[in-house]
């Protein structure tokens, strides 16, 4: 090899150790936001620090929704049929929030295994209906 040939190799293997260190940093600085929620199950398992800001995902429990008479505070349970876990919430619900239906909530876990939420994320269905189609599907 020449000396321009051994330049270009040096140069070359540089830039790759260069890049797979930044890839790894990167990496390294995202590794909790990588998966996007947790389930209960997962949570409860992880014995995660009170004040810790998570995602919690599953299903809404049918039947759990205990709405406040005085203000916008709520309570629910979100399942992932292995596991359950209260969460309380102050605020407006999305409009597609409903018993049985997927949801992601974004907040901490208090000592007593209560999750406070402080947003509280709707996951929608899949199968778009147009409204002429639902509203036939609804009539008796």
């Amino acid at each position: 090899m020449n000396k321009i040939q051994q330049r270009r190799l040096c140069y070359v293997s540089i830039f790759v150790v260069g890049l797979g260190i930044a890839a790894g940093l990167i990496l390294f600085a995202l590794r909790q936001n990588i998966n996007v929620f947790l389930t209960p199950a997962q949570l409860v398992t992880m014995h995660v620090a009170p004040d810790y800001h998570i995602r919690l995902g599953g299903m809404v429990k049918e039947h759990s929704l205990m709405r406040s008479k005085t203000d916008l505070s709520m309570q629910f349970v979100v399942t992932d049929f292995k596991r359950e876990l209260t969460v309380r919430y102050i605020g407006v619900l999305p409009d597609l929030f409903r018993e049985g239906k997927g949801v992601i909530a974004e907040g901490t876990v208090n000592a007593n295994g209560i999750f406070m939420a402080t947003q509280i994320l709707a996951k929608h269905d899949e199968n778009y209906m147009p409204k002429s189609v639902y509203e036939k599907m609804r009539q008796p």
